[in-house]
């Protein structure tokens, strides 16, 4: 543990806090990817299997279980509580074409051939590109909503800040992992247009304005 995953840890908390507050308030899901949910689902679910094998500490048990337990909340009040506000029209990025070659990628591309290690770097993988729904969904709405974008800028920073925990470890430990850190980079350059016009627009007041 050091400082930026610990603050990375906390912005990707608070990324989903938003999400949730912004979704039970509202009682509306609107400007929402439920695709991109999915896959964040998908994600915690097949990277944390190993709740069920190893114990590493209580805040790391704690952190795997609420980011399991909130990212299946949020897909049931986009799909069930409030599925008449969820954007269906909008939403329709084929998410088959993210998890087909993730997951041969992971079956390709891992550190060991069994199950939990090949599962990891699935979600690795998949993590990478997961935005990619929500951001396809700004995109062709034309803006996002403020808290929309609080959520969003929160989640890159997680990334960001994780990027900066690898280079720490390197530094200090002269450890890496190169699976996590491409992914991690990949991750941050789909993010690089939005933090652009998130702190040239959002943070000085103006609504979010996307090029259909």
């Amino acid at each position: 543990m050091n400082i930026f995953r610990l603050v990375g840890d906390l912005s990707h908390l608070l990324a989903i806090i938003i999400l949730l507050l912004k979704i039970w308030k509202t009682r509306s899901c609107a400007g929402i990817s439920g695709k991109s949910q999915i896959l964040f689902a998908v994600v915690y679910t097949t990277r944390y299997l190993d709740l069920l094998t190893t114990y590493v500490s209580a805040y790391n048990t704690v952190m795997k279980f609420v980011f399991i337990v909130a990212s299946y909340a949020t897909v049931y009040l986009m799909y069930v509580k409030f599925r008449a506000t969820y954007d269906h029209n909008h939403d329709t990025f084929r998410i088959e074409f993210l998890l087909v070659p993730c997951f041969i990628l992971s079956l390709l591309i891992n550190h060991e051939f069994t199950v939990l290690e090949v599962m990891w770097t699935f979600s690795i993988y998949l993590e990478s590109v997961a935005i990619l729904p929500q951001l396809f969904l700004v995109s062709k709405t034309g803006e996002a909503e403020s808290i929309t974008s609080h959520y969003l800028f929160a989640l890159g920073s997680y990334r960001a800040l994780y990027l900066l925990n690898w280079v720490y470890r390197y530094m200090a430990e002269d450890h890496y992992e190169l699976i996590a850190i491409v992914s991690g980079v990949v991750q941050t350059v789909l993010y690089c247009d939005f933090f652009y016009l998130y702190i040239t627009k959002v943070l000085k007041g103006k609504k979010l304005q996307l090029p259909a």
